[in-house]
């Protein structure tokens, strides 16, 4: 009897441990979207015979992030796969969350040329390791009423004093039947989207928040002229409303020009699709462009989008390393792209003709992210934003002068690095 329990009881735990590891995946965003991630987990499934357990997030952004940051610093094996904002990359990673992919691309011979370099070299890697790759591209873009512009003859602006003087002209055309009509809309409210409005302009200019080590750089001449630039639109060119910056983010710049009160419009490339919704007032009569830039300046993009990692805690790593791959490979990307619409993170997608009848501005978005910069890279960076937005909202209200602004962020961002560490 004792031998039958003994033989019983080897092979209970010999069934244990033959039980298949399960590979969890956290994602999230709109219902359609979580709905299509987990038809893509089941056709991997099916692919690979490796088991996926979804962990459902959120729709916003900082739930899904505060929904990470708990079973990440409590150094739980789940997630072991999770979808990170692109400033939340070199956050995780300086937490030594996220696993090196070093490894398995070199064992794999993994090509990164199918991806942009800027954004490669600028979001996924950190301290010369490879820990993210991306799965949707995102970045700044000038919309433009091509009709107006057609009408008092004007070109699609190369730089911003081009966009200026077409501003004021369609401008003062169109009021005298829409007195509320403005040349210009962008993001000037006190959040986020400032960060990289302000970002495009300096970057436009030549200027820069950081330089490669991480320093702080704000006081610079091509800063301050460009955050001049900013409140020049509203307050002495007169091209942007005075709500820019007490209101304007990314739906009431888009629902301002949709209704017919703008000539340009920045914002991201979803606002296209609303614009070219069957009863958008503007359907047909939006072009798009590169943002401009400054005379001896260059085009630039703040960059957006979803990027995905690995736990550095994950038990399942090399199953977790099938899914990234899989998740980042050409046809999944494709799928996502037409179905989602998402911009893919592969750049050897962008000339790909069937995409581009779902995605018809795809040669002018591979051109934006070859010139997209991303915010800095630093483990504080949503400190020194809180910081940012408050200063550059200070200056486009008039409470302060540029100098004095970007003077004082510098100033308190040197109290974020001392509290935070270098």
């Amino acid at each position: 009897m004792r031998k039958i329990l003994l033989t019983l009881v080897v092979l209970l735990f010999a069934g244990c441990g033959s039980k298949a590891p399960v590979l969890t995946v956290a994602v999230g965003g709109a219902p359609n979207e979580v709905a299509y991630w987990e038809q893509l987990i089941q056709d991997f499934e099916k692919e690979t015979g490796i088991k996926v357990k979804v962990m459902r997030q959120p729709t916003d952004t900082e739930q899904r992030r505060q929904g990470l940051l708990v079973p990440l610093k409590a150094g739980q094996r789940d997630p072991d796969v999770f979808l990170m904002d692109v400033i939340w990359v070199p956050q995780f990673a300086a937490s030594d969350w996220l696993l090196s992919l070093d490894y398995y691309v070199g064992r794999d011979s993994f090509d990164l040329s199918g991806f942009f370099a800027p954004i490669i070299d600028q979001v996924d890697t950190y301290e010369n390791r490879l820990v993210a790759l991306p799965v949707y591209n995102d970045c700044g873009l000038l919309y433009f009423r091509k009709d107006l512009l057609n009408e008092y003859g004007c070109d699609a602006p190369r730089t911003w004093s081009e966009l200026v003087r077409c501003a004021e002209r369609i401008q003062a055309g169109e009021r005298e039947k829409n007195p509320g009509f403005f040349g210009f809309v962008w993001q000037g409210a006190q959040y986020e989207g400032l960060v990289c409005n302000f970002l495009e302009y300096c970057a436009s200019n030549n200027g820069r928040i950081t330089d490669r080590t991480g320093e702080v750089l704000l006081v610079e001449p091509e800063n301050i002229a460009a955050l001049a630039f900013m409140a020049d639109l509203i307050h002495k060119y007169k091209v942007s409303p005075p709500s820019t910056y007490t209101e304007m983010k990314e739906e009431e710049v888009r629902q301002f020009f949709q209704n017919g009160n703008a000539a340009f419009e920045r914002n991201w490339p979803y606002a296209w699709a609303l614009h070219e919704d069957s009863t958008s007032p503007v359907r047909g009569l939006v072009g798009v462009a590169l943002l401009p830039e400054f005379a001896g300046g260059r085009h630039a993009a703040a960059l957006g989008g979803w990027h995905v990692g690995i736990s550095a805690f994950s038990d399942v790593k090399d199953q977790a390393w099938r899914f990234v791959s899989y998740v980042v490979s050409k046809p999944a990307q494709k799928r996502l792209a037409s179905v989602l619409g998402w911009n893919p993170g592969r750049k050897d997608l962008y000339d790909d003709p069937e995409l581009a009848q779902v995605l018809p501005n795809l040669g002018l978005l591979a051109a934006a992210f070859e010139h997209a910069v991303a915010r800095p890279s630093l483990p504080y960076y949503t400190q020194l934003s809180d910081v940012l937005q408050r200063e550059l909202n200070a200056a486009l209200a008039g409470r302060r002068t540029p100098a004095q602004a970007l003077s004082q962020a510098q100033a308190e961002a040197k109290q974020v690095v001392s509290q935070y560490g270098e």
